[in-house]
């Protein structure tokens, strides 16, 4: 069995370092009262969850950062539907197997360059040449060039059915040559090509974003954002309650309730919380173990208790937000008979505390297996303490909350990363031929469709296996002032300010 640690491929979700002086100005000269650039649209004030952990680079743990504040685009977007949609390409047909020509339309760099084949081609060949590869690009290789005046020709060494949807990645937004004029990172201050321009970042605490007038799509009807990144829940909260926030996201369940219903959104995501069994090694090796782990687990006290409603009971891999999933699903494959657990080693259970639900998930977990017979140790910290031993198999369960269409928007993508022999983020330690043969087969798969239904074959393979127990999919809950209109509510959350968000 082999397995290859991805580092880093959860980090925009997960790392919460706390920081201080959360309110510090973002640099615009808003004072509250409405003002902004030119005379017209107020600048949005935004609290942000997770600050800067590799300097907006976008190859990492970043990259939604940037997109959520309308800073980046790619060649294409994401639909309601979890399909590809065009963005800086208008447009894009398959040659051959291998290659793909995507037809650019008419963009301008916040740089004042012009969105060319050529630029586009450059930003992939840094995107390809990045280390650790985006997570994107995991497993894939592929090269850009000018394939005319408007045209950008992408091949792949292997067959990519989805890249289409692959290249809606956040991490493989197009910038221009200026971007990578420094030789140690990559700079997105100025040379993106979305709606809204960074001018300032001061480290961890907050960014200033202008309005940029030559956006492709419009102008945005706000003339800038002053984002803070505020790790405390009860702090961005606290701050919504207040007039200082136009936006809060990622309120905390604990809070929703100090908000007042009017200025309360939450939305169906595609991440989902489940427990991980170590299928390799220790008790859970046993597969007979694993069921009984699985029958165990009362999974509607969740979405009911733990989180009070803001999620949707757990059905698969794939939760609600998901929209096509619920139709195709069938039952899971191969299950074992359960065995009863006996008076051996104790199961070390783990999870993160970056996110506050999770240890009370855990400790709920810990106590519906401890009834049915298991003795279980407890151990929470901060995820980067948490990663490598989890990918290394050093626990035998492990709670996580895992954005499924986060890193492509292909459903197959996460099976691949995540549950086969190879993955690259396989923390259930999972080695089962059933498994990878569904998945190589759904990575063949060029229609919808049709692939759709392969993926949902392959979760029944996945469940099937008991490596994975699905405990509760997640909505988000985010603050919003009553004067905001526009805000994008991304199941995906890959965007949270676009063009028609003003106040």
């Amino acid at each position: 069995m082999r397995f290859h640690r991805r580092p880093r491929l959860l980090a925009p979700l997960l790392l919460i370092p706390l920081i201080s002086s959360c309110f510090a100005s973002g640099g615009g000269d808003d004072s509250g009262s409405g003002g902004g650039k030119d005379g017209d649209g107020a600048r949005l004030r935004v609290a942000l969850a997770f600050p800067p952990a590799e300097n907006l680079s976008p190859y990492g743990a970043d990259a939604t950062l940037l997109s959520r504040l309308g800073v980046t685009e790619g060649l294409t977007a994401l639909d309601a539907n979890g399909s590809a949609a065009p963005a800086l390409a208008e447009s894009w047909r398959r040659d051959g197997e291998k290659t793909w020509e995507f037809t650019l339309r008419d963009a301008t760099f916040q740089d004042g360059g012009d969105v060319t084949p050529a630029s586009v081609a450059d930003s992939l060949k840094h995107a390809t040449d990045a280390e650790p590869a985006p997570a994107a690009l995991a497993g894939v290789t592929l090269s850009a060039a000018a394939g005319g005046d408007r045209v950008v020709r992408i091949t792949t060494a292997e067959p990519d059915p989805v890249l289409p949807l692959r290249l809606s990645s956040p991490s493989l937004a197009i910038l221009s040559k200026g971007a990578y004029a420094k030789s140690d990172r990559v700079d997105p201050v100025g040379h993106a090509t979305g709606p809204f321009e960074l001018t300032k970042v001061n480290g961890a605490t907050s960014a200033s974003l202008d309005r940029f007038d030559d956006y492709w799509g419009g102008r945005a009807q706000a003339s800038g954002v002053d984002a803070r990144f505020i790790a405390d829940g009860t702090a961005r909260a606290n701050a919504l309650r207040t007039g200082e926030l136009d936006i809060a996201e990622a309120v905390p369940v604990a809070q929703a309730a100090s908000l007042d219903e009017k200025t309360r959104r939450d939305t169906a995501t595609t991440r989902t919380t489940s427990l991980l069994l170590n299928a390799s090694s220790g008790p859970f090796e046993d597969a007979g173990l694993r069921a009984a782990a699985r029958g165990a687990l009362d999974t509607s006290v969740f979405a009911k208790d733990v989180y009070e409603g803001y999620a949707d009971p757990a059905a698969g891999v794939y939760g609600p937000a998901v929209t096509w999933a619920e139709g195709k699903r069938s039952k899971p494959v191969g299950r074992a008979s359960a065995k009863k657990p006996g008076n051996g080693d104790t199961i070390n259970l783990a999870t993160y505390d970056n996110r506050p639900e999770l240890p009370e998930v855990a400790q709920v977990v810990k106590q519906q297996l401890e009834k049915a017979g298991f003795k279980v140790k407890l151990t929470v910290r901060e995820y980067s303490r948490l990663e490598g031993d989890a990918l290394d198999g050093k626990f035998d369960a492990f709670v996580l909350a895992r954005n499924t269409l986060l890193d492509t928007g292909d459903p197959v993508a996460v099976l691949a990363s995540d549950y086969t022999c190879d993955g690259g983020f396989n923390i259930a330690q999972l080695c089962d031929k059933g498994v990878d043969r569904a998945v190589a087969d759904a990575e063949k798969i060029a229609d919808t469709a049709k692939r759709q239904d392969a993926a949902m074959a392959a979760e029944a393979r996945v469940l099937g296996s008991d490596a994975v127990v699905p405990l509760v999919h997640q909505r988000i809950i985010t603050g919003v002032a009553e004067s905001v209109q526009g805000m994008i509510l991304d199941p995906y959350e890959r965007t949270l300010v676009g063009t028609g968000t003003r106040r």
